[in-house]
């Protein structure tokens, strides 16, 4: 499986987080930095964001990809638009919550949210 990051680093605590709730080994993480830029066009940086992950089409549609998405909510909306264009679905995403009790903070994988499933289900709602 392959973590495409557009937040802060994922630690190796949470890379065997992932592969346990997963089932699968993380092969690597792809780290892009996510800052923009709140003068020009969010949906053009998003298309630039994503095309710095450096994945073709055919990895897009055919990898197991699991994304840590940007934390600012217009952002994130934004990615998601681009890499369900890339990929046909929607993808599964990171979900991180402090640990708590901690003495320093620190982050650890609450749960990895599959939003193709989500979308799914929410159709019989219609």
């Amino acid at each position: 499986m392959i973590i495409v990051n557009f937040a802060h680093p994922v630690t190796e605590a949470q890379r065997a987080q992932i592969a346990a709730l997963t089932g699968e080994a993380v092969e690597r993480a792809i780290d892009v930095p996510a800052q923009f830029d709140d003068r020009a066009g969010f949906a053009v940086q998003a298309r630039a964001l994503v095309d710095r992950a450096g994945l073709s089409a055919d990895q897009w549609q055919t990898l197991p990809i699991v994304l840590n998405l940007p934390s600012l909510s217009s952002a994130a909306a934004l990615v998601l638009a681009e890499v369900h264009g890339r990929m046909g679905y929607f993808p599964a995403i990171l979900r991180l919550r402090a640990v708590a009790g901690a003495a320093v903070r620190q982050f650890e994988v609450a749960e990895i949210l599959n939003l193709q499933d989500v979308r799914d289900a929410s159709r019989t709602r219609r």
